[in-house]
């Protein structure tokens, strides 16, 4: 995948290019004073779809190996907000 780094104000200026651009399978790195603030990529509904299940998936499997024992979150809320 082939990286364009722009400015913020050109890219502000010229944001139907960039979607161009991106469409195309290019990714373009928006800079603010030089330092890059945002990244900018294709797309890919699939991939995405894919990767928010395996996050997920991970998230469960994780709630299944750590529980709070035998205290009740609602305890745990109310003693947070004393």
């Amino acid at each position: 995948m082939l990286t364009q780094t722009m400015g913020a104000f050109e890219a502000k200026t010229h944001f139907s290019k960039i979607l161009e651009v991106v469409e195309a399978g290019e990714q373009v790195i928006i800079t603010k004073h030089g330092h890059p603030v945002a990244r900018i990529v294709p797309f890919k509904e699939k991939e995405d779809r894919k990767q928010a299940g395996d996050i997920i998936t991970q998230l469960e499997e994780f709630n299944r190996a750590h529980t709070l024992g035998n205290v009740d979150w609602k305890t745990l809320r109310d003693e947070g907000r004393k």
